[in-house]
C-alpha cells in the first residue's frame, strides 16, 4: 500500500527567507537524492519564488512524514506544512488551479508544475501514483483558466503598478528597477518581464533574495544591493518600490541622477520620500493611483474562485475514484493471481494420477483445464465483486482480510504493512517503481 505525503514552505505562512532555506539550487539534485531512498517509490519538487514543496510515495505515513522532515533545514514550525495523503493531493490541485498563488489565479504556476512534472520524470522518481495525480492537476489548472475568468484583470498591486506603467510610459523594451524582493516586489518583477521589458534590476537588502527573483523571471536581469539604488534608478525608466522598511528608501539625493523616471511607490509606510517627486523628470505615483485597476478585478476573481472551489472538489473526487478502482483492480488481480497458483498445482498432481492408470488425450486434459478454469472463476466472481464494491466505500479492513484467506503469506504483508496495520482514511493506491 502507498500513500502520498506532502510539505510545503509558502508565502502566508513562511517568509521569503525561509522559503529560499528551503529551496535546493537544482531541484533534480533533491529529486536523485530521494530515489535513493530505499522507502520511496515516487517523488515530486515544486520550488518557486513563493513556495518550495516535497511530496513523496511511501508504504505509510509515518515513513513519508520521516523523509521530508529530513528533506528540510530547521525552520520555524509556523512555516511548514505538513500534509497527509488526501490533503497533499488536494493541494496539488488547488496550487495547479491558482487558488493558493499570491495572486488569485495566477498563470505562471500552472507552467512551473509542468516544469517540475517533467522534471521528474526526466528522473524516474514520478510513479503511477504522482504521475496520477500531477497530471489530475495540470488538467484541473486548465479548466480553471479556460472556464473560468479567475486570471482575468489585474488583481495584485505589484502587477497593476507595471499596468500603470505601460499606460503612461510603455513596459515593453524600458529597463525596470524593483526595489524590494518580497511578495509585492517578485509580483511587480514578474509583471515586468511578462510585459516585454528590456531589463530587470532587483534591490534588495539581502542581494541573494534579489539575485533569486531576478532569476526567477523570464527577463535579462541582476539583483543589486541597497547601497547600489542611485545608480540602478539612474539606469532605470520605470522603478516600482515595495520594501517593508520602516525608513525612506529613495530621498532625493538617491534620485539626482535619474532624469525623465516613472516611479510607483506601493509601500506602506511609504518608501520614496515627498523630496524625490520634486526632482525634475520624476514622475511618483502611490498606491491610491492603483485602487481603481485592481478592485473591479479582484472581486471578479473571488466570484470565479468559488466556481473553481467547485472544479476542485468535483475532480478531487474523480482522482479518489481512479485511485480505488486502481486499487480494487491490483488486490483483485493478487488474488486471482494466487488461485491461478493453487489451480496449477492441483491440476498437475491430478494429470499425474491419472497418467499412472493410463494415457489422457488432449481432449481430456482440455476438459479437465476448462473445468478448472471455470471453477476458479465461478468461485472469485463473488468475492470480485465484493472487492470493488469495499474499495468503493474505503473498506480495506474486507480487502486486506480478502487476501489473508485467498493466500495467507501474500495477505499477511502488504507493500510492507503487516495486516492489522492502519490505514489512512484517505484513498490508498499500489505504486509500482
Amino acid at each position: 500500500m502507498s500513500v502520498v505525503s506532502g510539505v510545503s514552505v509558502a508565502h502566508g505562512r513562511a517568509h521569503v527567507k525561509e522559503i529560499e532555506e528551503a529551496s535546493v539550487a537544482d531541484p533534480t539534485t533533491r529529486l536523485e537524492e530521494l530515489r535513493l531512498r530505499e522507502e520511496v517509490r515516487g517523488a515530486y519538487v515544486l520550488q518557486t519564488c513563493n513556495r518550495a514543496e516535497v511530496y513523496v510515495v511511501t508504504p505509510a505515513p509515518a515513513a513519508g512524514r520521516a523523509v521530508l522532515s529530513e528533506t528540510l533545514p530547521d525552520l520555524r514550525d509556523d512555516a511548514v506544512r505538513y500534509m497527509d495523503h488526501e490533503e497533499s493531493l488536494r493541494h496539488l490541485l488547488r496550487v495547479a488551479a491558482g487558488l493558493e498563488s499570491l495572486v488569485l489565479g495566477e498563470d505562471q504556476i500552472l507552467g512551473q508544475v509542468r516544469d517540475a512534472y517533467e522534471r521528474a520524470r526526466g528522473v524516474g522518481t514520478m510513479g503511477s501514483t504522482l504521475d496520477n495525480a500531477v497530471t489530475k492537476a495540470i488538467h484541473v489548472g486548465e479548466r480553471a483558466r479556460t472556464e473560468t475568468t479567475i486570471n482575468d484583470g489585474v488583481v495584485s498591486f505589484g502587477s497593476a503598478a507595471v499596468e500603470l506603467a505601460d499606460r503612461e510610459r510603455g513596459v515593453d523594451g524600458a529597463t525596470a528597477l524593483v526595489v524590494g524582493a518580497g511578495e509585492m516586489g517578485t509580483l511587480a518583477a514578474r509583471a515586468f518581464a511578462d510585459g516585454g521589458a528590456g531589463e530587470l534590476v532587483v534591490a534588495n537588502r539581502t542581494v541573494s533574495s534579489a539575485e533569486h527573483v531576478a532569476s526567477e523571471v523570464d527577463c535579462p536581469g541582476r539583483g543589486v544591493g541597497l547601497d547600489d539604488l542611485p545608480a540602478a534608478v539612474a539606469d532605470a525608466d520605470l522603478v516600482v518600490t515595495a520594501t517593508g522598511s520602516d525608513g525612506r528608501v529613495i530621498d532625493a539625493e538617491t534620485v539626482a541622477d535619474a532624469g525623465d523616471t516613472f516611479v510607483i511607490d506601493l509601500a506602506q509606510p511609504r518608501d520614496v520620500a515627498v523630496e524625490a517627486a520634486e526632482r525634475e523628470g520624476v514622475v511618483l505615483r502611490d498606491l491610491e493611483s492603483l485602487e481603481s485597476l485592481t478592485e473591479q478585478t479582484r472581486e471578479q476573481r473571488r466570484e470565479a474562485a468559488r466556481e473553481v472551489e467547485e472544479l476542485v472538489d468535483a475532480e478531487f473526487d474523480h482522482l479518489q475514484e481512479q485511485y480505488k478502482r486502481e486499487r480494487a483492480d491490483d488486490v483483485i488481480a493478487a488474488m486471482y493471481e494466487s488461485a491461478e497458483r493453487v489451480k496449477e498445482r492441483e491440476l498437475e498432481e491430478a494429470f499425474r494420477k491419472l497418467q499412472a492408470r493410463g494415457d489422457l488425450t488432449e481432449e481430456q486434459r482440455q476438459a479437465v483445464e476448462s473445468m478448472a478454469d471455470a471453477l476458479v472463476g465461478q468461485l472469485l466472481a463473488a468475492p470480485t465483486k465484493s472487492l470493488r464494491d469495499a474499495a468503493a466505500e474505503d473498506d480495506w479492513t474486507t480487502i486486506n482480510t480478502a487476501l489473508q484467506l485467498f493466500d495467507p503469506e501474500f495477505g499477511a504483508e502488504m507493500d510492507g504493512l503487516p495486516i492489522d496495520a492502519e490505514v489512512p482514511g484517505s484513498v490508498p493506491s499500489t505504486d509500482d517503481d
